[in-house]
């Protein structure tokens, strides 16, 4: 594809090297994170771009949108669009689009992998060991994981592919979500907390937004059996994080194992502190192979969006 200034694409955050490359052999690509002062740079240059890439974690603030007149495609390397305004992407007539099912398997096995650290405990002893503590003390209890009552948070993509994983331990899978799917051999529950009593593991995998801030709060964290650990792998914004970290402390949740947070990639002190709770750095599709495949799909959408081709991956 021949490059020329009605093909500037403009660049929010990093992303990565081969993703980079690529853009920049087919168009011409400006990086905003490396200019001194961005706001100068857009009111210059801001009619010249066509496309923007983002990260999910990134969006793009409407202030920046409000510079570029021209724009009729946000590309996010992710799934996220809490930042960016959709209802001011569809008043202007700008497509969004995200690098949707790749992320899929990698996000569930993170989910497997969090529960089966927290409930056996395996970050604790991994310690345990590593610091001289088993020659003078055995190692405690933890908790058996197969044939135990999974509940789920959200069954779209990434939740099927939890429950699939699941089954594999013989655990009992239900799920609330926004609809029932009659095709599925879970049990529905239209309501969140009558699905958190019936919970011993609680894994949210809800899609984010807006409207899903804070769903998880207090009132779910109660609604839990004392023993429940909680999961998340979907949205730090959805689980109300002073509840949370309450909960934990008073006893009413047994445990946590996160890989998202309110305010990344800034943690609480009292998460790390706590012993009962795995983290990790929002690290769940941080897999060559999905990062590859999450690169591939940008490039795809940037370039049908310049070619005049339907995207492929365009949210609405």
């Amino acid at each position: 594809m021949t490059t020329s200034t009605s093909n500037e694409v403009l660049l929010i955050a990093p992303v990565m090297d081969n993703l980079l490359a690529r853009l920049e052999a087919a168009f011409v690509v400006h990086r905003l994170y490396e200019q001194e002062d961005a706001a100068a740079f857009l009111a210059e240059k801001g009619a010249a771009f066509r496309a923007v890439v983002t990260r999910g974690d990134i969006g793009v603030e409407t202030p920046v949108l409000e510079q570029l007149p021209n724009l009729g495609l946000i590309a996010v390397f992710g799934v996220g669009t809490d930042a960016i305004d959709l209802n001011y992407t569809r008043k202007h007539g700008i497509a969004v689009t995200i690098t949707s099912g790749a992320l899929t398997e990698d996000v569930a096995d993170m989910a497997l992998g969090l529960l089966l650290a927290t409930a056996r405990q395996l970050c604790h002893n991994d310690r345990f060991v590593r610091e001289g503590r088993w020659l003078k003390e055995a190692p405690g209890l933890s908790v058996q994981v197969s044939g135990k009552r999974l509940g789920i948070f959200g069954m779209g993509n990434i939740g099927r592919a939890i429950a699939q994983r699941a089954a594999g331990f013989n655990m009992r899978i239900q799920y609330a979500s926004r609809t029932q799917d009659s095709s599925l051999p879970y049990r529905y529950f239209p309501d969140l907390l009558a699905l958190a009593r019936e919970s011993d593991f609680f894994i949210i995998a809800i899609s984010g937004g807006k409207d899903s801030a804070g769903l998880v709060d207090k009132a779910v964290f109660d609604a839990l059996p004392s023993h429940a650990l909680v999961i998340n792998i979907a949205r730090g914004s959805i689980v109300n994080e002073p509840d949370l970290i309450t909960a934990l402390q008073s006893g009413a949740i047994a445990g946590a194992g996160l890989d998202v947070y309110a305010h990344e990639p800034e943690v609480p002190a009292e998460l790390i502190a706590m012993e009962n709770v795995v983290l990790q750095p929002h690290i769940a599709s941080a897999t060559q192979e999905t990062r590859q495949k999450m690169s591939d799909i940008v490039f795809t959408n940037v370039e049908a969006f310049f070619n005049r081709a339907p995207l492929p991956h365009a949210i609405e």
